[in-house]
């Protein structure tokens, strides 16, 4: 009942009338960037948290959110209409989507995405308010040392499940610890790595500018690399009598939303996992298991709306791990995080007992961001099929722009323009380099919470590093981080001898 309380309250603080505005137009705004292919949620939150000084924190998390939740509905609009993934969330979408609207259903096809979408993240959000207070009733028990393993075991995730690069994930994620470094000593006070004695590294790298300059400037610098002739748009309208067809049709595959929905979630609680993923997961489940599996990428419906209840489920779970662990689950949650730490909010169990407006406010809107998301997406159709055939030129303009003054807005310093340029310049030479961004970016806004709580055990316990491991939660998560740190080289074993057995038989 204590739950159904502090839901009731968050519902008081989500529904207000400033909050609805911001709920309205943060789904909006992530439709739009969702739907533009080279945007995203990851580079459309890091655009957009500037802006989030102007409301309390309990209103900009409420903006980020919404902006998450639209982007993640909007990545099907360009998957449809262009067979471009808005974002790589929904690469599976366009297996059959695309094929849909090339056989003139491209209306049938958005209203599936858009409802798999709602269904997805209803069934989600119901599962993360259930699951979010006893989780961090769990960490309440968190001390130094348990805090120092769970971000170990976070960055050996990347590393054990990610699918990239082992080395180059390595290196980036030791490049991202070395910046949060910068500045001062946090025991001592004594100054570290000022680069070049410039005054500007003694308050540190902000991750708010190395995220505007990775996923603003090097992302528009990449895509205006990569990007050849524009593709043409798909018309597509939505009539009722489509709408009607759409949800009757949905109606028959509530077996494929709800396994869509619960394998989307519990792999987003995973770092390093995220919605990707579990929308591909969700895609090859859904073709092995259905009757007319063998349509799959035709323009098969339940090809659109298995992934996308997959990556919007995928979506909520990330936050979950986020707020109650202070461990992001996916590039965006990280940024997510990184702007509680600027409004000077602490992620973790603490939040639930010192803000819990703050907690039940954010869980309550993304009820609200939901429903704005589903209606809103429908509607505005029409209005994104025309923004789709805008210039990319303006659309890069555009993006500079908001990264440029978004970056100098906050602290009013050159030295934070410079450094964007720079990580915008260093991050399209690394993704050219096929580098992960985000474990650099986990790196930097865990890097101080990993190191002081590693000091933190040392000192307590005189310098014995055996504490680690001597304590039964710390020793878990190490023993998990061992265990996902050489998941890499159990898989090649494992592959290596089932390639030898198999010339036998």
């Amino acid at each position: 009942m204590e739950m159904f309380a502090h839901l009731a309250d968050g519902f008081a603080t989500s529904l207000s009338p400033l909050n609805i505005l911001i709920v309205v137009l943060g789904v909006t705004a992530g439709l739009f960037i969702g739907a533009m292919p080279g945007l995203g949620s990851v580079n459309g939150v890091a655009i957009v948290l500037p802006l989030t000084f102007v409301v309390p924190p309990s209103s900009a998390i409420i903006l980020l959110a919404a902006i998450y939740y639209g982007a993640m509905y909007g990545g099907a609009i360009s998957s449809i209409l262009l067979g471009i993934p808005g974002a790589s969330t929904a690469v599976a979408t366009t297996f059959d989507g695309r094929p849909m609207a090339q056989q003139g259903k491209a209306g049938l096809a958005l209203i599936a995405a858009a409802v798999a979408s709602f269904v997805g993240g209803t069934i989600s959000v119901i599962l993360f308010t259930l699951f979010a207070a006893p989780l961090a009733d769990i960490a309440l028990k968190f001390g130094p040392a348990e805090e120092f393993a769970l971000v170990l075991m976070a960055f050996t995730t990347f590393v054990g499940l990610g699918g990239d690069d082992i080395l180059k994930t390595i290196v980036m994620i030791c490049l991202g610890l070395v910046l949060s470094t910068v500045g001062l000593d946090l025991i001592s006070g004594q100054p570290r790595l000022i680069f070049f004695d410039q005054p500007g590294f003694y308050s540190g790298i902000s991750f708010l500018v190395l995220a505007i300059g990775v996923y603003g400037i090097g992302e528009v610098l990449y895509t205006i690399e990569t990007s050849k002739t524009a593709p043409a748009v798909t018309p597509a309208k939505i009539t009722l009598k489509e709408l009607g067809l759409g949800l009757r049709e949905m109606n028959k595959l509530w077996k494929t939303m709800t396994m869509g929905s619960v394998l989307g979630f519990f792999v987003g609680m995973l770092p390093a996992a995220g919605a990707t993923p579990a929308a591909l997961m969700s895609y090859g489940i859904a073709k092995s298991t259905s009757k007319t599996g063998r349509t799959f990428g035709k323009g098969n419906i339940e090809g659109v709306v298995a992934p996308e209840t997959a990556n919007n489920a995928a979506s909520t779970g990330s936050l979950l791990p986020m707020l109650t662990l202070g461990i992001p689950g996916s590039p965006t949650t990280a940024l997510l995080l990184g702007g509680m730490v600027m409004w000077g909010l602490v992620p973790g169990p603490m939040l639930f007992i010192e803000q819990p407006d703050f907690v039940w406010g954010l869980i309550s809107s993304l009820y609200t961001a939901n429903f704005a998301a589903v209606a809103i997406n429908i509607a505005l159709i029409p209005l994104f099929v025309w923004a789709l055939r805008m210039p990319f030129t303006v659309l890069c303009a555009l993006v500079l722009v908001l990264c440029i003054v978004g970056g100098y807005a906050p602290s009013q310093k050159m030295h934070d323009v410079w450094l964007i340029a720079g990580f915008g310049v260093g991050g399209y030479l690394m993704r050219k380099a096929d580098y992960p961004m985000a474990p650099l970016v986990l790196a930097l806004v865990l890097g101080p919470l990993m190191e002081k709580s590693f000091r933190q055990t040392l000192i307590a316990e005189r310098g014995d590093v055996f504490a680690f491991i001597e304590r039964p939660l710390s020793g878990t998560f190490m023993a998990l981080a061992l265990l996902f740190f050489l998941l890499p080289l159990i898989n090649y074993l494992v592959k290596g001898a089932k390639r030898k057995i198999a010339p036998a038989e």
